[in-house]
């Protein structure tokens, strides 16, 4: 596995968790995890984790800049894996 299929790895797996750590928060009305750092997660890479965890806990799915954004994110970063390979 080579350092960049790692950190891809890695980044998702974060993403996702912190998606799912988020909407466990929501339902005991506790701290949250802050929008941008979510953002930010899928910006670095992490947009294919986010997506998921969006889709499978059913969460951030009425907040349009994740609904768009993400996906958006996700598009981008799939066609510069394509193009850099």
């Amino acid at each position: 596995m080579t350092f960049w299929q790692f950190y891809l790895l890695e980044i998702n797996v974060t993403a996702l968790l912190l998606c799912a750590v988020d909407k466990a928060c929501a339902r005991k009305n506790v701290w949250r995890v802050p929008e941008n750092t979510l953002l930010l997660s899928a910006a670095l890479g992490g947009s294919g984790g986010l997506l998921l965890g969006m889709l499978v806990l059913r969460h951030k799915t009425r907040h349009k800049q994740f609904v768009i954004g993400v996906p958006a994110l996700l598009i981008v970063q799939l066609a510069l894996l394509y193009i850099c390979k």
